[in-house]
């Protein structure tokens, strides 16, 4: 039986986020071994070279009049933090922690997109946003035993991510979006290899290791081409919730790989942000508007230019 648009880009979505969960926990696995700055360097190498091939195939290299202007600089300044934010949280929490207060970008767009480009949010939705930090700070637990530095690593990756997306609304749309990821994954391999003396030097890289960073690198690749077939097929409202299957893909992955059981905060705390990011698609629905602001955020809700 044929699905409809609609079930196919849920199956897409679902497949996107497989991908990109997929690629974090090759990364927090390959991060016992190697430095952060290492993975940069490695895995971005390889993910620029994949996404560059793609990009001169489709003729979209071609530097476009003003490429480099200022909202591309801090997109790409946003992508480079981060994606260190992200590997240094990733580094110090079971994965599914992590994939769970990243859940909170969309909201942090939706806020940043009402604040700076004055887009309408009523209150309902200001009410969803409030919620969805709540169950950010219930995960994160600040003040309590159960409190890790770290997780503010991952707070400053949703901060640096709203930060990437809402410049990426000011790029020009003749400057191709293949483009602008080729540039975003070189720049973050330019600073990962930087890094790598002052966090501690380059350490041996085993076959394996190597092998594994190749396939985090085609996992994201698989990511994009799946996350842009999406949104292609089906309606945005529609398709945007099936992005939460990626704490699901996280939870399964942290515990078969790493043992990890979430406790009772960090799934209280999920379900709340994941509620509220839900309830701010259905507004967007009921209020009419075309293209939720959510669809603006990153495919993997993570760092993407890697």
């Amino acid at each position: 039986m044929a699905l409809s648009n609609n079930l196919r880009g849920a199956l897409f979505m679902a497949v996107s986020m497989a991908g990109f969960t997929m690629n974090d926990a090759i990364s927090k696995f390959v991060g016992e071994a190697l430095t952060m700055a290492q993975i940069m360097f490695i895995r971005g190498g390889f993910a620029t070279l994949l996404v560059g091939a793609i990009a001169w195939h489709r003729g979209a290299l071609k530097l476009p009049a003003g490429a480099l202007d200022l909202m591309i600089v801090l997109r790409v300044g946003g992508e480079v933090l981060a994606t260190l934010c992200f590997l240094t949280a990733l580094a110090h929490l079971p994965l599914a922690n992590v994939s769970a207060i990243l859940q909170a970008l969309p909201l942090g767009v939706t806020m940043g997109a009402a604040l700076f480009f004055s887009e309408p949010v009523g209150w309902r939705r200001w009410l969803a946003i409030a919620a969805g930090f709540g169950g950010v700070m219930i995960i994160v637990r600040p003040g309590l035993d159960g409190f890790d530095a770290y997780s503010l690593y991952a707070l400053g990756c949703v901060f640096f991510c709203v930060v990437r997306d809402l410049a990426t609304k000011r790029v020009s749309a003749e400057i191709p979006s293949l483009f602008i990821t080729t540039v975003t994954a070189g720049a973050v391999t330019v600073v990962g290899g930087a890094l790598i003396v002052p966090y501690g030097g380059w350490q041996p890289v085993g076959a394996d290791h190597a092998l594994l960073l190749l396939g985090a690198a085609v996992l994201v690749v698989i990511g994009y081409q799946f996350i842009i077939m999406s949104m292609r097929t089906g309606d945005i409202s529609y398709i945007a919730p099936f992005r939460y299957t990626a704490l699901l893909w996280a939870i399964l992955l942290g515990y078969l790989v790493f043992g990890n059981v979430p406790d009772t905060a960090m799934t209280v705390g999920a379900f709340v942000v994941i509620g509220s990011g839900l309830y701010t698609l259905y507004r967007e629905q009921i209020v009419g508007r075309t293209r939720p602001v959510t669809s603006s955020t990153a495919p993997g809700m993570a760092p993407d230019g890697l």
